[in-house]
């Protein structure tokens, strides 16, 4: 499926979801509560604007400049994650009485002559009901979003790899991953993330993917900062599949400008003499619809059995045939963690692991919930970060047992 096709979908799909969304809560919360004549028109008249917000701001978004839609994009994203909150709520609490309501008429059952509901008092339960999820979704809104402005943490994840030289144990990859430069996130934002990752003084940076939401053109100016990480060993970076719908080859060019290294289904090696491990990367699981398709044996080959490996990956998925492969650690990214409650229940239908670390045979992944975020600018169970994997050797860890 070609790229404008792909995004022709998501557009229709997007739409048909947000416009049933909508037209839930314009039911349940402005219908159904029986809001005064000039209430329920200025609430059904609100829920149509922002029904249609976000398909516009999709739109917008790649024609005009960033800096032009950037408050109107974070207007319309910040409703796109109440709007899930509000939706979850309700079909929580509609199938809460949905069950209470069948309980009720279960023991009523053999009652006759029941006195019929008092519509009045229907219409204040109803109200009452309305304002109640308003508010709820509010606070669960506001707090996300206080989260996932807040910054990025500092994690430190520790991975022993049994084919790594002693010489390199304590070897550290910062990984930043899923950083989404776009419509809502900027130069600031990337500035923040260079510093921050900078102090750390890494061996080598490790980009996984979607990095970008927007064309260089549009772009350019915000993720130039990046230009100024530094790392003993070099910064790498894998596409993800937002890269493919952003352009692909523009954006490599660019990394390349700013001196960041595309592993584009090959591998370089990091180190010396016998004192080094092999870093491969390969291009986003699904972008072989793009003519791009992840190629593990062909990065891999010719790859010393004896020597260690770390592939950089975007999606988790990739762990699969890393594991065949005998490769010893994979860094990805991809699910965000979620992101935010319902869709951390989603991801884990799609992917073999959400956030953390985990082990496949002698395969270790880690997957990072992002250092950015997507969408709403909303994180709920989850904190961006800037990650720190130390690498172990086995070999001398063996040593220390044996002494």
């Amino acid at each position: 499926m070609s790229l404008t096709a792909t995004l022709l979908v998501w557009a229709f799909l997007s739409m048909t979801i947000m416009g049933l969304g909508h037209y839930y809560l314009w039911r349940r919360l402005v219908r159904d509560a029986g809001l005064p004549r000039p209430w329920h028109a200025a609430a059904t008249a609100a829920l149509a604007v922002l029904a249609i917000s976000h398909p516009i701001m999709f739109f917008l978004g790649r024609n005009l400049p960033r800096d032009t839609i950037h408050p109107w994009a974070f207007a319309a994203f910040s409703w796109m994650g109440f709007l899930s909150f509000l939706f979850m709520t309700l079909v929580f609490v509609d199938l809460s009485r949905l069950g209470a309501r069948g309980v009720a008429r279960f023991r009523k059952a053999a009652v006759e002559g029941e006195e019929p509901e008092d519509p009045s008092r229907r219409r204040t339960l109803q109200r009452l009901l309305a304002a109640t999820v308003a508010l709820f979704s509010l606070g669960l809104g506001g707090e996300a979003m206080a989260r996932a402005l807040d910054g990025f943490r500092k994690k430190h994840v520790r991975v022993e790899l049994a084919k790594l030289p002693a010489a390199l144990h304590g070897f550290r990859i910062v990984q930043l991953t899923d950083v989404h430069v776009g419509p809502t996130i900027g130069r600031d934002f990337v500035e923040r993330m260079v510093h921050e990752t900078n102090v750390l003084l890494p061996d080598v940076i490790a980009i996984t993917g979607d990095l970008v939401d927007g064309s260089v053109e549009n772009l350019r100016e915000h993720v130039a900062p990046l230009g100024q990480l530094r790392a003993r060993h070099g910064v790498y970076f894998v596409t993800g599949n937002h890269e493919y719908y952003s352009g692909v080859e523009e954006w490599v060019a660019e990394l390349e400008r700013l001196g960041i290294r595309v592993l584009r289904n090959e591998r370089v090696t990091i180190g010396a003499g016998d004192d080094c491990f092999e870093l491969a990367g390969v291009t986003d699981y699904s972008a072989g619809r793009y003519g791009d398709a992840p190629d593990l044996a062909r990065a891999l080959e010719g790859c010393p059995a004896d020597r260690e490996i770390v592939l950089l990956a975007h999606q988790p998925r990739a762990v699969h045939e890393a594991a065949e492969r005998d490769v010893g650690l994979v860094l990805a990214g991809h699910t965000h963690g979620g992101q935010f409650w319902p869709w951390s229940w989603v991801v884990h239908l799609v992917q073999p692991v959400v956030a953390g670390l985990a082990r496949f045979g002698r395969t270790m992944i880690y997957v990072s919930v992002g250092t950015g975020y997507w969408g709403p600018p909303m994180r709920l169970g989850t904190e961006a970060e800037i990650t720190v994997v130390e690498l172990a050797s086995g070999a001398r860890a063996e040593m220390a047992q044996r002494a």
